[in-house]
């Protein structure tokens, strides 16, 4: 018969499960009554209702802000001082910008200080933090200059066509931080300011209109010319878009089977494509009506017999 041993006497593994158990149910107790606490979702009621008033109050000063900013510019508009319409663009979308970072961060301060999280201190570890992240946050920084440098010496603005990189349209807003641009295609393009270190602007001076004209061989390229002229004489005043009356340059090329002469009208920024569809039309309709020809391309061909006795002729001639 075996004896049990006095060292497998399970005990101690006995007080240990009793402690977790115990532990377990105090904790459990505990949360039911946090939980139950009346107290307890009175003061998150108020929390949450404060978070709610804040947001809500954030969203009509930012709307407010904003609407005032536009009110303002309008006011201006009137007065004697006038700015361009391009620059009051830009600056109407900074401001409104600017406001709402300034309105959302003091919200989110405001949300802190709801759940009774001490901002003073925060604010004054953040000077400490800022310094470390400022290291890392050098692009950040920079894009920021650059996007202010980019607004004092208006560089460009919304509403302007401008190439930036391989990207080329309209300038749909320009911020702190980035710049975007709408292509023609609908495509938007974001561009960090930092990275902007080259920028076409064609809205800044008048654009020229070039129309290439092509007549036929056989006819009188004087007469062409007078024609073309008189065409360029009739478009004064016509188009608002024209700021001085298109010009005759003259014979531009010789073509396969055409004089190709070259007709130029400066016109208001960006609106050379338009003003030039408007002068292909009408100069096709003009030339028509006097009969002289717009060739097509042609190809002329020799039977065998006619290429040998041309060849045969041409001979004959340098030897004369």
């Amino acid at each position: 018969m075996k004896l049990a041993s006095p060292e497998t006497n399970d005990t101690p593994q006995t007080i240990e499960e009793a402690v977790d158990v115990g532990a377990l149910t105090e904790a459990w107790d505990s949360i039911v009554a946090y939980l139950t606490n009346e107290a307890v979702w009175v003061q998150f009621g108020i929390i949450f209702l404060r978070i709610v008033l804040i947001i809500v109050i954030a969203g009509i000063v930012v709307r407010v802000a904003k609407k005032l900013i536009q009110n303002v510019f309008k006011v201006r508009a009137k007065g004697p001082v006038h700015v361009s319409i391009r620059r009051e663009n830009t600056l109407l979308k900074l401001l409104q910008n600017v406001v709402s970072y300034v309105v959302y961060f003091v919200a989110v301060l405001a949300v802190l200080s709801a759940f009774e999280i001490d901002v003073r201190g925060l604010i004054a570890g953040a000077g400490i933090v800022g310094l470390a992240v400022g290291f890392g946050a050098q692009n950040l920084v920079r894009d920021i200059i650059t996007g202010f440098f980019i607004i004092f010496e208006d560089q460009f603005s919304v509403g302007d066509y401008v190439r930036i990189g391989q990207a080329e349209g309209h300038v749909e807003e320009i911020g702190l931080r980035t710049t975007k641009i709408k292509s023609w295609t609908g495509e938007l393009h974001i561009f960090p300011n930092g990275n902007i270190t080259e920028v076409t602007n064609f809205s800044i001076h008048n654009s020229v209109a070039v129309v290439d004209v092509s007549i036929a061989y056989e006819e009188d390229v004087a007469a062409a010319e007078q024609a073309i002229r008189e065409f360029c004489d009739s478009l004064e005043g016509k188009y608002e878009e024209v700021v001085m009356k298109p010009e005759l340059l003259g014979v531009q090329t010789l073509g396969a089977s055409e004089v190709v002469m070259r007709v130029i009208a400066e016109t208001q920024p960006m609106k050379h494509w338009y003003i030039a569809r408007e002068m292909r039309r009408e100069i096709k309709h003009y030339l028509d009506e006097r009969g002289i020809e717009i060739p097509f391309p042609r190809m002329v061909m020799y039977s065998r017999e006619e290429a040998g006795k041309l060849q045969t002729d041409m001979q004959e001639k340098v030897k004369k």
